[in-house]
């Protein structure tokens, strides 16, 4: 056997214990659909893919280097491990032992050498072609990471109007390093299922699809303690969570992202998983795992105990409240009391979508970031438009400052003039009218503007990162932090 192999048997048997093996080999000249409907079909039959590569031969079959050739199987997302294959197929099979070797329909006919190998030491040799879904799958499995830069919308004369410009910005989100933040609300995790449509069905009037991928991330509060730590801030976060492996998924990103949290057991309710069902890029059903009752008076005095015996550290506390029961009224009011003894900014968001709260519990923040329908749902009002609106609920929640965030269509600035009854008022569009997907948009528009605001930055500045950042967000699937990078390479195009 060539040195070389059995480097990688050494390797592969160290790293890969209790896990059930499937093993692919080829040429792989040129990676085409086959290829990928082959690979998707042998990584589903067990827990770890290992690709061999031939390397370069001289019978005319191999038509590029094989660097090449094995740089394009390692690009796909369905294989574990590959490496040039210097000895036969079925010589490395018998040093191996894979669970399952798999190869293509068009070899079941005819003679497969490493039939012999496999069963001598009780393994199984199969045969497919995978299915028609693997486009899909690869598309997808990039979606999330992709930034499309284009899409980013400047808007100079918003700057102009109040007297900032591009240096200011760039300033201020170098200064985030500087920062102690905290935050406390939902944990969530957002589980996106990324299906290939096959149909209607011929029973009853429904579409049925198969699953082909899923990813998951990290959202709620959760994912503003990560987008605040990824900017450069320290960040501390508190929440509840279930005893179960959706909290274990969600700890590990946090620990992934250098969050430190201090997330407290409840046996009473699940850790909150949100499903969202896609294909072709829009999501056909949302089912969401929770309980969503009042965490107990004694979880709340928990987590109020840990978060005091941070606060003196802190420059700003992030409320990311969701309305699951997280944040009871008692437990907002004494955190609200103390950080005001404490003089430590703080700002909120509440959101209601599918379920209903009130953003102006929030007393006395900085600013809040409700949606329309969720400043309408806490005034009561349905038909005033958006400044008169945003005053009512300005003066409701008593905060200084409040963005009406509008979708699309941007969002409202209104800022308060302390101890004067009087306000100033300005809108700023969108930056990217074009979103692939808008969740997670005003998560990241909360803490980055709420990050520049503890760096003393006026309301308009915060507005504009803030929106700068929400522009970032929704060029991709699924939450992933945000970083000042990010930003800086849309301010300096």
């Amino acid at each position: 056997m060539h040195p070389e192999t059995k480097e990688t048997l050494y390797f592969i048997k160290d790293r890969i214990k209790k896990k059930k093996i499937v093993f692919v080999s080829g040429n792989f000249n040129i990676i085409h659909p086959g290829h990928l409907r082959l690979l998707r079909f042998a990584a589903e039959c067990g827990d770890f893919l290992i690709v061999g590569v031939h390397g370069n031969k001289t019978d005319g079959h191999t038509l590029m280097d094989e660097e090449f050739r094995l740089e394009g199987v390692n690009s796909i997302t369905w294989v574990d491990f590959a490496f040039i294959l210097r000895d036969s197929s079925e010589e490395f099979i018998k040093e191996l032992k894979p669970s399952i070797v798999v190869k293509g329909t068009e070899h079941e006919a005819v003679y497969n050498p490493e039939s012999e190998a496999v069963k001598s030491y009780g393994g199984k040799l199969l045969f497919s072609s995978g299915d028609m879904s693997f486009s899909l799958v690869e598309l997808l499995q990039d979606e999330s990471k992709r930034l499309i830069s284009p899409a980013i919308v400047r808007h100079d004369a918003f700057m102009k109007r109040h007297g900032f410009d591009w240096y200011d910005l760039c300033r201020t989100l170098k200064g985030f390093e500087q920062l102690k933040v905290s935050v406390i609300g939902d944990i969530i995790v957002d589980e996106y299922i990324n299906c290939d449509p096959l149909g209607m069905s011929q029973e009853d009037p429904s579409i049925v699809v198969t699953p082909v991928a899923k990813n998951k991330y990290i959202g709620g509060a959760g994912i503003v303690a990560a987008h605040a730590r990824k900017m450069g801030a320290d960040v501390s976060f508190f929440s509840v969570a279930g005893s179960d492996e959706t909290v274990q998924f969600a700890q590990s990103k946090l620990d992934e992202y250098a969050v430190q949290s201090f997330i407290i057991e409840d046996e009473s309710r699940p850790t909150i998983l949100k499903q969202r069902f896609r294909c072709s890029g829009k999501t056909l059903l949302r089912i969401n795992h929770l309980r969503s009752h009042p965490i107990s008076k004694e979880l709340q005095k928990q987590m109020q105990n840990n978060l005091f015996e941070l606060l003196d550290e802190i420059d700003i506390l992030i409320f990311s409240d969701f309305n699951y029961g997280i944040l009871p009224q008692p437990l907002v009011d004494n955190v609200i009391k103390r950080c005001r003894q404490k003089d430590i900014m703080m700002v909120a968001d509440s959101q209601s979508s599918s379920q209903i709260g009130d953003v102006s519990r929030f007393n006395h923040m900085f600013f809040l970031t409700p949606t329309e329908r969720e400043a309408r749902l806490a005034v009561r009002d349905f038909e005033s438009g958006l400044v008169v609106l945003a005053e009512k609920l300005r003066k409701q929640a008593l905060a200084e400052n409040i963005f009406i965030t509008l979708d699309k269509e941007g969002m409202l600035i209104h800022e308060g003039v302390p101890n004067r009854d009087q306000w100033e008022t300005d809108r700023l569009n969108a930056m990217n009218p074009v979103a692939t997907d808008p969740a997670g948009a005003g998560d990241s528009l909360l803490t980055c503007s709420a990050l520049a605001a503890a760096l003393g930055a006026d309301i308009w500045q915060c507005a504009y990162l803030g929106s700068l950042a929400a522009a970032c967000q929704v060029e991709r699937i699924g939450n992933i932090p945000i970083s000042i990078e990010d930003m800086m390479a849309k301010i300096s195009k």
